[in-house]
Parts: C-alpha cells; structure tokens; sequence
C-alpha cells in the first residue's frame, strides 16, 4: 500500500510550508518506500509515498490527465483497468499504471464515476482549471484513510493519522464508500448496495454461484508486476484463497514473470494450531511455505511499534495486528511486495462463534451487516497497516464488492449455525468449495472450527498480554480509569496499557475518538452480546470466550470446558435450506 498526503486550501504556498509537507508525508515512507514525490499548485499539495506493485517503471505519483490539468495521488489497485481504458478511447494515457484511469474517468464523468472503479483505493483529485478538489475512499474501506481541517480553512487528508495529527484543529477517519466533494461542500455516499438497510434478503442459496463468485474475486486479484504470495494460517478462509490462487496462478501474468510456484506464509508460536494448519495445507496444495515462529516477548516487545503503526488502542485488533506486523517484515524480507489475505469472510457469513446464538435469521443478517459496516475500525485496519508498516500490500478478494453483494443477498437462513443438521459455522461457504471429484482441500480442513487469528497463532499469547498489562498496570491505576480515561474507558489492565501507549503517540481528543468502543464478546458487537445473560460476565474478544461453543473454550475462572468435537459433525449430511439433502 502506498502512502498519501495532501493540504487543500492552506492559504500559504511558502517554502516553509512545502517543506512542513515533505516532512509529514516522510512519516508514511514505510507504506512506500519506492519512490517520492509532491505536487503543489498554489496553496495545494498533494504528496505520494509509493509501492510500486503495477508498472513499477513508469507509474510515479502524482498521476495527470493529458494536459495535466487534473492531478491525482492514489493508494490501491484498479483491478478493471484495463476494462475502463477501453471505455476512455479518446484519452491519452501516459503511464501504464492501473491507477491512472481515475484522472480520466472524472474528466470524462465529473465527481459520479467511483462506482465504476472495482477495487481498492483512496485518492485525492485536484481540479487546476478551477482549484477544486476531491477525495474518495473505497467501499468498505480496505485501504486507511483520514480527513482533518486546520484552523486556516485547510483541509488535510492522509493516509494514517500520524500525517496530520499534529497539525489539525479537528480530524476523524474518512468514512468507507463515501467521497468528499469541495464543490458539493461536504461528503457523499458513493456506495449504496441493497444489503446496506439491513432487510432480511431472500435469494435461494446456490453453492456453485458462490464458488464462482469467489474464484473471480481471487483471480483479478493475482494483477501483479511484482512477486507474490498468500497469507496461510491454515484455517478456512486463507487456506481457500491459496487453494484457488494455485489452482488459477499458472496461466497468469504473474507466474510468467515469476514463475508459477505460489509461496505461502505463516506466523505462529511454536506448536501452535495454525503452524500446524498451516503447513499442512500448504504440503497438499504444493506451495513453498514459510513458516515463521515468534515467542511470547518477541511480540510484548513489539507492542509500541504495533501501536503507532496500527493507530488504535483496540484490544482484538493489537492482539492480532502483531503477529502480522512480525510476519511482514519477515515477508518483505523475502523480496515480496504483495500478498493475498483471507480477512471479511467471518462478517460476511457469520462465522465467528458467537453467531451460533443468534436467536433468529433476521438478528443473524443484521449482525453481519453491522460487522462488515465496522471492518475499516478492526479488521482492515489490522490488515491495511500491520504490513504497510514494511512496504507490503495486502489484499482481501473476501472484500470483493462484486463477491459481497452476492453472498449478501443469500436467505440468512441458509448462513444459519445448526450442529444439529451438521452446519457449522460458515457452513455455505464450506459447502460451496465442498468438491469430491477435484477437493480443493482436505475434508477435515474445509471443516475445521474457526480461530481468530489472535487465537490461532498460540492460545499462551493472549494469556501472555494478559500477564504482561497485570505487571504494568496495578489495581489503584484502574480505579481511577474513568477519570482518566473517560471516553472509552479500559476494563481491564490490558485494555489500560495498550491506551497509555496511545495516548504518548496521538494525545489528542480527535485521535482517540477514531477508536471504537462498546461491550463485546469473541469479537461481536454490543447488540449480539445481548444474545446469551451469560456472556455479561465473560467479556473478552477472544474467541474462547464463545462458552459452550469453542472447542478450547475457557470460563471467567480460564477453566477449559468440555465441548463435544466437531469432527463427529463432519460426515453427517448437509442440510439445505428447503430441505434436499446433499452428502459432504
């Protein structure tokens, strides 16, 4: 991912001024670490810090139309480049980045054209012929983006906080799928799709229409001038986005250049379950996998550096941005700039655990509305900055708006949890990639429970933070935590410790309202805590939390419970919605 910043309407075009700038957007060098550059028209700036993953020769930022009246900074990918070239016969084009299109599209279309990128993305555009300017994030917000006015009348926008903190009166985050129009004066929704009022949608479920759907997400994701790889924790999600990546790899651009054995990547404690995972998906899909280890103090150690690289004092999202954050300096070590990632797949189908409680179909559908609406706070944040902190892209082909808007409209009812029917969590998606005659995975992985990945790295590292904040943070401290700290105010000593952390870096008010807050347990949200009385009393994001549901579950005490094994469900027949039974 790159790194953009821009100053619109600062009422000063002084060297001292451009020299601030130059300054700020060094701080997000490590997002792109290939090249600078910077932009000034008067009292705008718009400046770039760029990965270079498409047309690395030629593609530096900013971008122009033809007589470079119309100036662009951007962060992402256009996968459907190449299409909306076609559509822009008449424009000349004068780099081969994908990105490009975008000063085009709005010289052809004004301000209406975002939906029609398909991608991941935020730019900013500054119209010369009038000093105008706008600024668009993608639609669920892949990529980070932040929005802030100086008291000069400025406004700021930066791709992470730490580029404009400093300098501005107000900031908040940039809202996902909306853009932000100097002429219309304010924001406006973009992305708009049906799911998005939360009614319960009624279309049958298909599994090969989601496996389709699916594949095509991964595939306009392999668009690549770089090497490669995939993210593999052995789980459901990331373990089907490697299986499609190297059945669909060979044929692509990519493995041309780079040849078409896929390398894979995992990070976990020693013996952990996704080391083990990991590794064994990897063997049966034949990728060369690389297999990182970290202790308990590697990652204590490197909790302030995840902090001021993630922004947020969130506790699921430290817990989990760290062994990311270890693992891509180990990746980028390796030469790759980009890998694929199984991130989306749990909000879309309800498979974090606590979705077995949904009481009816209707609670379950709006939950997982409500989650995907929430990933640019947690897990795109997570995903986004934990490898941008080395120069690494990640992308999600889960977040795919294409792959969301079908899996979205599917009868919640067939998303539903039923043991009892041999459904697990995310049972659908399990049984679209369900394939005897060519599996793309083993039985016992495509229906293996689902971990957090905070989890799934070694359950002794949550218990280790846990144990570490207690050193850290005493019983007098948390008894003055609501004066403290009164928005937000930490629970427990780990939430305590991370937030002094935070605070040292982003002190002000604006900083610390970018964070949510609420009761939440195995990563719900505060409405579904109201699905189990009991849940009041165990109020923790991991998934362990889920009592009566995770196989390692612990209570209030960390007792492990006896849950009876999933396995046992595994053979039984798959119930479909209308009631055709179909053997797994």
């Amino acid at each position: 991912m790159c790194g953009i910043l821009a100053v619109l309407g600062c009422s000063d075009d002084s060297q001292a001024k451009r020299v601030r700038v130059l300054e700020l957007s060094r701080r997000l060098r490590h997002r792109g670490p290939d090249w600078s550059g910077l932009y000034q028209n008067g009292d705008n700036y718009l400046a770039h810090q760029r990965l270079a993953v498409i047309d690395p020769a030629s593609g530096d930022q900013p971008l122009f139309n033809e007589d470079k009246t119309i100036v662009v900074t951007v962060n992402g990918e256009i996968y459907n480049h190449e299409e909306l070239r076609k559509r822009l016969k008449n424009h000349k084009f004068r780099t081969g980045s994908d990105c490009e299109v975008i000063a085009h599209l709005y010289e052809e279309y004004g301000v209406d054209f975002v939906d029609m990128l398909d991608g991941i993305f935020s730019f900013v555009l500054l119209d010369t012929r009038d000093n105008s300017f706008m600024v668009a994030r993608d639609a669920i917000g892949v990529t980070s983006l932040y929005i802030g006015w100086g008291l000069d009348g400025s406004v700021w926008i930066s791709s992470e906080m730490k580029g404009l903190n400093d300098d501005c009166e107000h900031f908040e985050t940039f809202p996902p799928g909306h853009f932000y129009s100097s002429k219309l004066g304010g924001f406006k929704q973009w992305y708009n799709p049906p799911w998005f009022n939360e009614s319960v949608p009624s279309t049958p479920y298909e599994p090969l229409a989601i496996r389709r759907a699916f594949e095509n997400a991964v595939i306009k994701r392999l668009m690549t001038d770089v090497p490669f790889g995939v993210l593999l924790s052995g789980g459901l999600d990331s373990s089907l986005v490697a299986s499609i990546t190297a059945r669909h790899l060979a044929g692509t651009k990519a493995a041309k250049q780079w040849g078409p054995q896929l390398h894979s990547f995992c990070v976990g404690l020693e013996g952990s379950p996704d080391l083990k995972a990991g590794k064994e998906v990897a063997e049966y899909l034949g990728t060369v996998h690389h297999e990182f280890h970290f202790s308990v103090q590697d990652g204590i150690d490197a909790i302030e550096d995840v902090i001021y690289h993630v922004e947020t004092y969130d506790v699921t999202t430290i817990r989990a941005s760290t062994p990311m954050f270890l693992m891509s300096r180990k990746i980028k070590s390796l030469g790759v700039k980009m890998v694929l990632s199984g991130e989306g797949a749990d909000e879309i189908f309800g498979g974090y655990l606590y979705f077995h409680k949904a009481p009816n179909k209707k609670e379950f559908h709006q939950e997982t509305c409500r989650k995907i609406k929430a990933l640019h706070k947690y897990d795109c944040l997570r995903a986004n900055k934990s490898t941008s902190a080395f120069g690494l892209e990640a992308r999600v082909p889960f977040l795919d708006k294409d792959f969301i808007n079908k899996a979205m409209s599917l009868d919640p009812e067939s998303k539903m949890i039923k043991p009892e029917e041999g459904r697990i969590e995310k049972w659908v998606l399990r049984r679209a990639f369900d394939d005897e005659e060519r599996p793309y995975l083993p039985k016992h992985i495509l229906y293996r429970q689902k971990e957090q990945f905070s989890d799934g790295v070694g359950y002794s590292w949550i218990d280790g933070l846990k144990d570490h904040a207690a050193q850290n943070v005493n019983d007098k401290m948390m008894s003055n935590a609501a004066h403290i700290f009164p928005h937000n105010t930490p629970n427990t000593k780990e939430a305590y410790y991370y937030r002094m952390i935070f605070e040292r870096f982003f002190p002000q008010n604006s900083a610390r309202l970018t964070v949510p807050g609420g009761a939440t347990v195995a990563c719900s949200t505060a409405k579904a805590v109201e699905w189990d009385a009991s849940w009041s009393n165990n109020m923790d994001p991991s998934g362990r939390a889920a009592i009566g549901v995770h196989l390692s579950a612990y209570d209030g005490k960390n007792v492990a419970l006896t849950i009876p094994p999933l396995k046992a469900i595994e053979n039984m027949p798959m119930m479909m919605g209308q009631g055709v039974v179909i053997q797994s």
